[in-house]
């Protein structure tokens, strides 16, 4: 049997190594997301790795778009289960719901990425373009380097009379 403690962190370093402030240590104590694993002789919070896993998680989930409130509530909600299979249940429904929205933002994402690929080449003939009226022609060109003739949406509408 190993007499090996986990490591312990007070709470600068715990701030230091997921490179928050101790300030935003404490503030996710005051909203219950993290407690400290015990207090040393002297008073000082003490912090296992969980609670390192623990920050990580809140990141990742701030980065999905839940704020610090939202991640609150869900974990009271999660624990508020009386079994396990319940909370896992709370678990899989919360990542279920964020992951579809998650899928919706990538093909929004994609469908802008696709109109900004077609601007920028629709775009690539202006560089060239003979043209030396105003940039109000440019909405009326027929430009044989302009493959269809047709700008894409992203360009035509800045080029139209408001």
């Amino acid at each position: 049997m190993s007499d090996v403690s986990p490591s312990t962190y007070r709470i600068g370093e715990l701030a230091k190594r997921v490179g928050k402030t101790v300030r935003t240590i404490h503030f996710y104590e005051e909203l219950g997301l993290l407690r400290p694993a015990e207090r040393s002789p002297g008073g000082f919070r003490m912090y296992t790795d969980q609670a390192l896993d623990r920050i990580h998680w809140i990141e990742r989930l701030q980065d999905l778009g839940f704020s610090l409130n939202d991640i609150k509530q869900f974990l009271a909600a999660f624990h508020a289960h009386d079994t396990g299979p319940e909370s896992m249940g709370a678990l899989r429904s919360f990542y279920g719901e964020k992951l579809a929205e998650t899928k919706d933002a990538i093909e929004r994402l994609q469908t802008l990425e696709s109109e900004l690929s077609d601007s920028i080449a629709y775009l690539e003939a202006c560089t060239t373009c003979t043209m030396t009226e105003s940039v109000d022609a440019c909405a009326a060109c027929s430009d044989s380097q302009h493959s269809d003739g047709d700008a894409p949406r992203l360009v035509a509408t800045i080029a139209a009379p408001a």
